[in-house]
């Protein structure tokens, strides 16, 4: 079926976030991407504003900011590097846009990052995502397979998801001590329920990674298991921070019609390529539904 004129629009306009995302150290003036959209300049402003509730400048400004926060808090890279990756034109000015935008300096968001604002602020960015990049899925996308029994080391997050980041932080750095880097030890979250379904004190998440064997350490990290079975798994390509898309078409639409049954696991995702390693439109996760 041909597209209409609304979603060759749109796709234009994907066409901009996609290379934002995959250019972020690159020329990213108004100029150069309405020139990707294939777009006035006299009007392409105007027209990414009315789109997306967000003006330009402002949303490649949170893209860089979101790349270097992701940096400091996980990567643990100095202040200094992350200035100079940052695509600001020099430390002063990232950490000034940082401050003004995240509400702390970069330092003192490396030392000790405050997740709730940083989620506020990054809000309009993720906002303008979903007006182009929400993820749809059919039933051609499902694969069933045999999942293999996979031990893992774990650490359990039990609160507020906008705390997670604290955890997850935890976790990277006994992964870094003992020797088990993402491109050793495949990633995994088990998702234990809805963030949207308990109060917030309720929310359960484990942040793990395959190990055999966890010695006993004063971080929390103990052995798991991730059991052998059927699965029905798809995979989402591009942000991998909001699950609901995949989560609601595996249970409400495709699960009805299936004839199949959830076992008594709950759903998981492994990270098989996550941002900042690579740029977040290039981030893949696989997305696992337990079957009897």
């Amino acid at each position: 079926m041909k597209p209409d004129a609304s979603q060759l629009y749109l796709a234009r306009m994907q066409r901009v976030l996609d290379h934002v995302d995959a250019h972020l150290d690159g020329d990213l003036s108004t100029e150069a991407l309405a020139g990707v959209a294939a777009f006035s300049t006299f009007h392409f402003h105007r027209q990414f504003a009315e789109l997306f509730g967000i003006s330009v400048h402002r949303y490649v400004q949170l893209a860089r900011l979101k790349r270097a926060s992701f940096a400091l808090a996980y990567r643990k890279t100095s202040v200094f590097d992350v200035a100079l990756d940052s695509g600001f034109g020099g430390p002063e000015a990232f950490a000034r846009a940082f401050r003004q935008r995240i509400g702390q300096s970069p330092s003192g968001f490396r030392d000790r990052p405050e997740w709730a604002p940083w989620t506020a602020a990054l809000a309009p960015l993720e906002q303008a995502r979903s007006q182009t990049m929400t993820p749809s899925f059919t039933d051609a996308d499902v694969r069933i397979v045999d999942f293999p029994a996979t031990p893992v080391a774990l650490i359990e997050h039990r609160g507020d998801p906008l705390a997670v980041g604290d955890t997850i932080r935890r976790f990277i750095d006994w992964r870094r001590a003992n020797g088990l880097p993402p491109a050793k030890s495949a990633t995994f979250n088990i998702l234990r329920n809805d963030p949207d379904g308990v109060p917030p004190e309720q929310h359960r998440i484990d942040i793990a990674c395959a190990a055999d064997r966890v010695a006993a350490n004063p971080d929390g990290v103990t052995e798991g298991l991730i059991p052998a079975g059927r699965c029905a798994t798809v995979r989402l390509t591009g942000p991998g921070d909001d699950l609901r898309a995949p989560a609601h078409f595996l249970y409400a639409d495709w699960l009805p019609r299936s004839s199949e049954e959830p076992r008594d696991f709950p759903m998981f995702v492994q990270r098989v390529k996550f941002f900042p390693d690579v740029p977040v439109n290039e981030a893949v996760t696989e997305v696992y539904l337990p079957l009897r």
